[in-house]
């Protein structure tokens, strides 16, 4: 992380503690959602509590970086195919080149 090899010592502290400020309160605001839903499909007799919120937001968090992730990996493979087939024309291009055939 280039911003935290330009800081100070007291700096570091201060921006790895805007860090996890910022997963905790995405942790937060994706449990209250998840709260809310929950409540939705449960009975009124029988709310899902306030205590909810930070387990089922840190799993959310957790499970939405799995995703991200999983996608990427997903492009990874497209780009490798993008890739491959770049090289493919370029060296065929090279060929046409080479033997005189434009």
């Amino acid at each position: 992380m280039w911003f935290l090899a330009q800081a100070s010592p007291g700096e570091t502290s201060s921006a790895w503690q805007g860090v996890l400020t910022f997963v905790q309160s995405m942790a937060t605001f994706i449990g209250q959602g998840l709260v809310r839903l929950c409540n939705l499909i449960l009975p009124p007799s029988r709310p899902l509590g306030e205590d909810m919120v930070l387990p089922l937001g840190y799993l959310g968090l957790l499970t939405a970086v799995l995703l991200v992730f999983d996608l990427l990996a997903a492009a990874r493979k497209a780009i490798w195919i993008v890739v491959g087939i770049g090289w493919l024309l370029l060296i065929l291009r090279i060929v046409l080149w080479a033997l005189g055939i434009q």
